[in-house]
């Protein structure tokens, strides 16, 4: 035994056993003929560094890897980080320019060179980070989703769904950032609120009989106009459909079609139609019969105006931004008479009505998003989904929480072909040839490319690369070895046991896993998905840069210690529900581990170390009976929630065996039996003579002697027992001070990594000694309450009488009279107890009547609770009132509401409590 420091240091600890777990090689599986478990982490940005988020969904993840070794499986976590290939590109770009340089300054394949060579000395951050959380991931097998291997598996998948056409090239609309050049996924759009305005138009009918209005946000796109359409149960316009129009400035004779899109309660009813460069208006014009090849584009890659292929845009248009096109056709339709003026409320005129418009925005570049119709390879994902979405029904893979089943079903049923293809230099190159014969070969290498078109075609590699999803998307089964067959590592790791997701993720990532696993690998990706929610700020609101509210973990693993930050994650995570941050929690489980490290020192201190086997000992006193059953109902707790993965309720059945039934009444209950001091034990067995009175002071029949040592020896045994049970129970959620406390309470077979987790055998379980110590603890908190609130001082002793105790309780008092004396200063009185100014607690069917004549003042106490009640009912009232308010509760903001109603319990609570304590003053 080692015996343990006086201060608790959490980064020394955190430091020194990390790098003695990885460098042993204790994250990596190697247990033959154990059950192989595996799971894999999403793999972060290579770009990325440690948010929130990350050490939410880790931590999570990692209580599940160590938990399976613990309960001897073979545990696989998969590490590893995403190429991000618009990430990547922006950082290296980023770098470029600070020596003047830009990307189109060298060669594709120097460029890429160049990003190899960032990776190799930056792109590391991210693991680093994961390290510092305690994540215990396979390191010796890191992968990346550009190494050789994976990049292999890429290619197979690209080419195999072309061949089998389920992978092909289509002219579609697509989330265009014109800021980096590329098509985006919507994951990397986000939606701002900007002010903007509502302009009003109108169209002239081609036979000069008057005009259909319609009204747009976006007036300059009336430049790529194809269609107008109206709903067709709207009779204002059913003499209208399948008569054209012709648009303002291009003169583009253009038709009048019905469409359900065209809602009649907004607005004029009538809606111009642009599928270039609208998704909604893009569905309509199909369903008019217009061919996508034949949809008009007004805008190039850098979103200014270009000429549509009818020609028909005034060249002095051409080469705008959207902005500036946006004045200058508002300018025209105002001058020609087009633009119908908006007249607010004070009757004044204006050319549009002000609007706040949900504008997206490229998360990366900061520029509004067009929707752009442009060439692109797309995946079949509505016959892929099919399998998906009967894996998640027949329960082949379990969703926790089951309700998010929902809306994965809504979204795969309705899932659109997939845009695989980016406009970018890094990343998965696309295998696929453009041959000068106009035809498109697809293989796994030019020279099969070549073999394919023949020798005399000239062949050109398609310039894109693939969206870093769709090589994620194969990670549970090409991090295995996949498509090598004959690679050990993929037979008995596929399919993984759980994934671990936030649920933002979930169509991005998590569907499409089950889509390309279960096709390539004919079975799902994972058995369990688990769906986590977000880390939102103190306040409920999410986090972001631009609202100065995101907390840094490596912050808080620096202040408080990674085991801290973990146990707070874990103990807030409640299926369904997004944990808001809380620091000053942090703080409280921080200050968990302090007082385990200290139980720790107090055990060690008193002769009590290593447990000697992993069974429960054999206990003879009702105490140590009680804490061995009081353990193993923690484990079932424990087990329990680990299977449903309810990591709070895990969390907080550790919590709060640890905190409340083994140091604060287990530890103080023996602390008799330990030292030599004067006073009476607790027994196990009632005595007909009445000896053996219980743990504490001398009784007042005398003094006894210390313990005889062999029952002393078994709570040392029991104690030391319990302590080991509580750090392996412990170590998923809290691995650094568990493994250290472990390694220095004294010689071990095996690190704590490596142990067994418990067993919760009930048949070491003693109902009656259990009954005995729950009724102590209900008693002496009872009494402790029942002081505290009357302002009884902690050293004042205090008489107590029994009123209406049966033989059984009789019985109990005589045996733990003096634990009660000693925990609760209070001592058994003779004679009949007052019948007014004492206090009443009331334990099952007894009373016990604490007189408090002589310890405090009783009319200054009545008067002091009377007042006190006054108070907490008038604020209770006043609180009622605002929630009784409909105003307040529609018109507040949420938190604001939330706290009042939480500030109202309280202080109903409050009144009833100081209500209790004056009825007890008789």
């Amino acid at each position: 035994m080692t015996e343990l420091p006086k201060t608790f240091d959490p980064a020394e600890i955190e430091r020194r056993w990390y790098a003695h777990w990885e460098e042993n090689d204790l994250f990596h599986p190697d247990r033959p003929g154990a059950e192989p478990w595996t799971i894999v982490n999403p793999p972060p940005n290579v770009t990325g560094s440690l948010h929130i988020g990350h050490a939410l969904d880790n931590t999570l993840q990692d209580i599940l890897a160590r938990h399976a070794r613990l309960k001897g499986k073979d545990a696989l976590w998969v590490v590893g980080t995403d190429h991000a290939g618009i990430a990547t590109q922006m950082v290296v770009e980023r770098q470029m320019a600070l020596k003047q340089q830009k990307r189109t300054d060298f060669s594709r394949e120097q460029f890429v060179e160049k990003v190899w060579e960032w990776k190799a000395e930056s792109g590391g951050e991210i693991t680093s980070q994961l390290r510092r959380l305690g994540c215990s991931m396979d390191w010796k097998n890191e992968r990346f989703t550009m190494d050789k291997g994976f990049s292999k598996a890429v290619l197979k998948v690209f080419v195999d769904l072309y061949n089998q056409g389920l992978l092909y090239r289509d002219k579609r609309l697509v989330n265009w950032d014109p800021g980096l050049g590329t098509a985006i996924s919507d994951l990397e759009v986000e939606t701002r609120e900007i002010k903007g305005s509502f302009w009003h138009l109108r169209y002239p009918l081609e036979d000069g009989s008057g005009y259909i209005h319609v009204a747009t946000t976006r007036p300059e796109t009336m430049l790529a106009d194809m269609a107008v359409a109206v709903n067709p149960q709207d009779e204002r316009y059913t003499a209208l459909v399948g008569k054209n129009v012709r648009l303002p400035i291009t003169g583009r004779l253009i038709p009048i079609v019905a469409d359900e899109h065209a809602d009649p309660s907004l607005g004029s009813g009538a809606v111009k139609i642009t599928p270039g460069h609208d998704f909604n208006d893009f569905e309509v014009g199909k369903r008019a019969g217009m061919k996508a090849g034949e949809m008009l584009n007004m805008l190039d890659a850098k979103a200014n105006v270009t000429q549509t292929s009818d020609g028909l845009i005034p060249a002095e248009l051409l080469g705008l931004s959207t902005a500036d096109a946006r004045k200058s056709v508002v300018a025209r339709l105002k001058d020609e008479g087009f633009l119908v003026p908006h007249v607010d409320k004070e009757g004044a005129e204006h050319d549009a009505e002000p609007r706040t418009i949900q504008t997206p925005y490229g998360d990366r570049s900061g520029v509004v998003i067009e929707p752009w119709l442009t060439d692109q390879w797309y995946v079949d994902a509505a016959t892929l989904a099919k399998p998906a979405i009967e894996a998640v029904r027949s329960g082949a893979v379990k969703v926790v929480p089951a309700s998010w089943e929902k809306t994965y079903f809504n979204w795969m049923e309705n899932i659109q072909p997939w845009c695989v293809s980016r406009q970018l230099w890094w990343g998965h190159r696309i295998p696929a040839w453009f041959g000068d014969d106009g035809k498109v070969y697809v293989a796994l290498t030019a020279e099969e490319a070549q073999a394919q078109a023949g020798p005399s075609v000239k062949l050109e590699q398609d310039p894109d690369v693939l969206d870093t999803w769709f090589s994620s998307a194969l990670w549970p089964f090409a991090t295995m070895g996949w498509p090598d067959e004959a690679n050990p590592t993929l037979h008995g790791r596929y399919p993984n046991d759980v994934l671990i997701s936030g649920f933002d993720i979930l169509f991005f990532w998590d569907a499409r896993m089950m889509m390309q696993g279960i096709h390539f690998m004919k079975d799902v990706p994972f058995r369990t998905l688990y769906l986590h929610g977000l880390v939102r700020a103190a306040d409920g609101a999410k986090m972001s840069k631009s609202k100065g509210n995101v907390v840094n973990p490596l912050g808080l693993i620096d202040q408080y210690g990674a085991d801290a930050l973990r146990f707070f994650m874990a103990a807030m995570e409640s299926q369904g529900r997004d944990i808001k941050m809380d620091e000053k929690r942090v703080e409280g489980y921080r200050n968990f581990a302090t007082k385990l490290w200290n139980a720790a020192r107090f055990c060690q201190s008193n002769g009590i170390g290593a447990s000697k086997t992993l069974d429960a000992p054999e206990a003879t006193l009702a105490v140590n009976k009680w804490i061995i059953a009081e353990t193993i109902q923690t484990v079932q707790a424990v087990d329990l929630a680990l299977a449903d993965y309810r990591f709070d309720g895990a969390a907080n059945a550790i919590y709060q065996f640890a905190w409340s039934r083994f140091c604060d009444w287990y530890l103080e209950l023996i602390k008799p039996v330990l030292s030599k001091v004067e006073g009476p034990v607790l027994s196990s067995n009632p005595s007909p003579s009445g000896e053996g009175q219980g743990v504490g002071e001398a009784s007042q029949s005398g003094t006894s002697a210390a313990l005889p040592g062999p029952e002393a020896d078994e709570t040392r045994a029991v104690a030391g027992w319990v302590l080991d049970q509580i750090l392996v129970l412990l170590h998923p959620f809290m691995p650094f001070v568990t493994e250290e406390l472990w390694s220095k309470l004294g010689a071990r077979d095996y690190e704590l990594i490596v142990a067994k987790w418990p067993m919760a055998d009930a048949r070491s379980m003693d109902a009656e000694a259990s009954r005995e110590i729950d009724w102590l603890i209900r008693l002496v908190s009872e009494v402790r309450a029942a002081r505290n609130e009357l302002g009884v001082t902690p050293g004042t002793r205090m008489a107590f009488h029994v009123r209406d105790a049966d033989d059984a309780t009789t019985a109990r008092i005589d045996r733990q009279r003096g634990a009660i004396a000693r925990l609760a200063r209070i001592d058994l009185a003779d004679g009949p107890a007052p019948a007014t100014g004492a206090v009443q607690v009331v334990i099952d069917e007894a009373t016990y009547v604490l007189p408090l004549e002589g310890v405090i003042d009783l009319d200054a106490e009545r008067a002091r609770l009377t007042k006190g009640i006054a108070a907490a009912e008038k604020e209770r009232d006043a609180l009622a009132g605002r929630l009784g308010n409909a105003s307040f509760v529609e018109r507040a903001k949420p938190e604001a509401v939330e706290k009042a109603r939480a500030d109202h319990a309280e202080k109903a609570a409050e009144a009833e409590r100081l209500a209790a304590a004056l009825a007890r003053l008789g």
